[in-house]
């Protein structure tokens, strides 16, 4: 699997950490609590951003009380509606197009997953030479 890493841009950051910068940035301003750390990995044909922390003290009242389900659903949701920001900063900032955004939520720990998916035929994930497509 090949990995993918520009060239430091603003101020000295690597393309994936200014990706966790603006993803946790952009959850901060709709959640009001953004996660605590996060870490970007760029492979092939698909970016996974991991976040950890930042529940909010509703969400953290309702996992006490036993509602995971609930608040799982509602991140989902909220994630869900969010998708179009993210994707815009993901492909500003990479260069290349996202097929589909996947998210998910996992508690104790608190993890968020944003999976982004590119299109395979993007400048960066073309040509691998260990890439097999099977057509069945």
């Amino acid at each position: 699997m090949t990995t993918f890493e520009a060239e430091p841009g603003q101020h000295g950051q690597s393309m994936t950490a200014r990706i966790s910068t603006e993803i946790v940035r952009t959850l901060k301003e709709s959640f009001g609590k953004g996660p605590v750390k996060a870490k970007s990995y760029l492979l092939d044909d698909f970016l996974l951003v991991v976040m950890r922390g930042g529940m909010t003290v509703a969400e953290e009242t309702m996992l006490e009380r036993g509602h995971a389900d609930l608040v799982r659903r509602f991140r989902q949701e909220f994630q869900n509606e969010l998708s179009d920001v993210l994707i815009a900063e993901v492909e500003a900032l990479t260069g290349r197009r996202v097929v589909t955004p996947q998210s998910q939520v996992l508690f104790d720990p608190h993890i968020v997953l944003e999976i982004f998916f590119f299109d395979g035929d993007s400048a960066n994930g073309a040509g691998d030479p260990e890439s097999i497509t099977s057509r069945t």
